[in-house]
């Protein structure tokens, strides 16, 4: 599974796109497999494929003809075979470069959401090598690729509003369901929901807080209002303020604006958090 600073990430992104974090997380699993490195060379790289039929179709004749007697290009999909280790396929892609660099760093699916590296300039990048570098920096950088092509393929609105299908087809293509791609993406946010509640419950917070109580349960009761959205003072104390907050923020979410945080509103605050609940402190 994902470490937490690539959850982080994912959780910000998904802020963002104003989508639920364990939407997000979901696609960035099952397209990833929960894995987004491999050690190469003593550093951490972000997880490729290299394309032989993308690099054929790019390359000029005289390049082109050199790359199929290496083996790095044919014109048919999946001719050129990608090693099973990931060591093995930087090495493939640097033998591709020797050749013709932009060429093999365009026939390259690169990161956590298996972009190809041909789509840089449609997806807004100043350059190849800027699209390259920023999803070699970190989590952030692939995270923030995969949601660059989500948002210019129209499938944001899919992923809104749960519409696992229409996504799926949009992303992996006519086949999808030949792979239940989009059953795993609906099963991969449920769970990541349950795990969500399931921090929350295992919380040491008092069943029902309300105007006058004090301690921990407050905190983070306060810490939570504020993630939401509705800001005030963190300071262990159930006073005017946090009741005004906790009002406004049941209105929002159709609960009783009773001013009494109980296990529902606890839950209702954890489905808003800019964060999954199970990152919160």
């Amino acid at each position: 599974m994902f470490d937490r600073s690539t959850m982080d990430a994912i959780a910000s992104a998904a802020r963002h796109c104003g989508l639920e974090p364990s939407t997000l997380l979901a696609v960035c699993e099952v397209e990833s497999g929960g894995k987004i490195y491999a050690r190469v060379n003593g550093r951490d790289e972000p997880l490729i494929r290299f394309e032989g039929h993308y690099f054929y179709r790019l390359l000029p004749a005289a390049r082109r003809n050199l790359a199929v007697t290496r083996s790095l290009a044919h014109r048919l999909a999946g001719k050129v075979a990608n090693p099973w280790r990931q060591a093995g396929r930087w090495r493939l892609l640097e033998k591709a470069s020797a050749i013709d660099r932009p060429a093999a760093l365009q026939s390259t699916s690169w990161d956590i959401g298996q972009v190809m590296g041909i789509h840089w300039q449609w997806l807004g990048y100043a350059s190849l090598d800027a699209m390259v570098d920023s999803v070699r920096s970190g989590a952030g950088g692939q995270v923030e690729l995969m949601v660059r092509y989500i948002e210019r393929a129209g499938l944001m609105a899919a992923l809104r509003e749960g519409d696992w299908a229409g996504f799926a087809r949009g992303y992996n293509g006519p086949g999808y369901a030949r792979h239940g791609y989009d059953v795993k993406l609906e099963a991969a946010k449920a769970r990541h929901q349950d795990q969500g509640m399931n921090r929350l419950r295992r919380r040491k917070t008092p069943c029902q807080l309300r105007l006058g109580s004090t301690g921990p349960g407050v905190t983070s009761l306060q810490s939570m209002l504020v993630q939401a959205g509705y800001p005030l003072a963190i300071d262990a104390d159930f006073g005017p303020a946090t009741e005004a907050a906790l009002i406004s923020f049941q209105l929002a979410a159709g609960l009783a604006a009773d001013g009494i945080a109980g296990p529902a509103t606890f839950e209702a605050l954890a489905r808003r958090l800019p964060q999954p609940a199970y990152l919160l402190a």
